[in-house]
């Protein structure tokens, strides 16, 4: 796997990819930061994988970081409520079957439509990607994940920054990075909800049911009291 710097850090012959390094004076390297390019909802990424299409920078590698609800094709997969476990048990091959996508994820990822260097290349959106990933029959989310490595600029949704678990989930390395984030004003609000989660009034009354069993059974009362109380003034 990629080293948790970049590419030309890894020791791995270095004069390999010269586009991600520069030379100082020294000899020694420097890395050539990602850009990581943060919005609030997939639909604007699309908007600006567009407008990016309209620039010079058309050809700059790039990908698009986004959740397995737009990027799964696996016909069970894609259609069921809880595609991330699903994915997983496939991949971990718990049921003695695995996702033939997942396995020709490289022929999405070497794809000559998304490398730079074949000339025909254009800035893509999830569409795009997902189009080519039903042609192949490839994985259009692990094959975004794989072209992280060399992408100078990587768009995402702002959760994929800020919240922590996403980002190691997502191997994401912000260090020496450039962070820019469109419409930074909603930030709090999307913070707000990466540590929020919602309670229905039953999940409150069962467990207030049990909370009063283990106080009448004698079981850890003193910290089982203050629970049940904060149960009841919730309820």
């Amino acid at each position: 796997g990629p080293c948790t710097e970049c590419s030309c850090s890894s020791g791995k012959d270095p004069d390999k990819d010269p586009s991600h390094t520069k030379k100082k004076e020294n000899g020694d390297r420097l890395c050539v930061p990602k850009i990581f390019f943060g919005t609030r909802t997939h639909k604007q990424i699309t908007q600006i994988s567009r407008e990016l299409k309209r620039t010079a920078y058309s050809c700059v590698p790039m990908t698009i970081l986004s959740s397995r609800d737009y990027t799964c094709i696996h016909p069970v997969v894609s259609n069921s409520s809880n595609r991330n476990e699903m994915c997983v048990e496939l991949l971990e091959g718990k049921h003695g079957k695995s996702c033939s996508y997942y396995h020709g994820v490289h022929k999405l990822s070497e794809h000559h439509a998304l490398q730079p260097a074949a000339g025909l290349y254009q800035a893509w959106d999830i569409e795009d990607l997902v189009g080519l990933g039903r042609k192949l029959r490839a994985c259009p989310y692990f094959a975004a994940r794989e072209l992280m490595v060399g992408a100078d600029i990587v768009f995402c949704p702002y959760n994929y920054l800020l919240d922590p678990q996403i980002r190691d989930s997502m191997d994401i390395q912000l260090k020496g990075q450039v962070v820019i984030l469109d419409e930074a004003h909603n930030i709090e609000d999307c913070a707000r909800e990466s540590v929020s989660y919602g309670v229905t009034e039953s999940q409150l009354r069962a467990a207030r049911e049990e909370l009063e069993l283990m106080v009448s059974s004698n079981i850890r009362q003193k910290h089982h009291e203050p629970l049940r109380a904060v149960c009841c003034s919730l309820i």
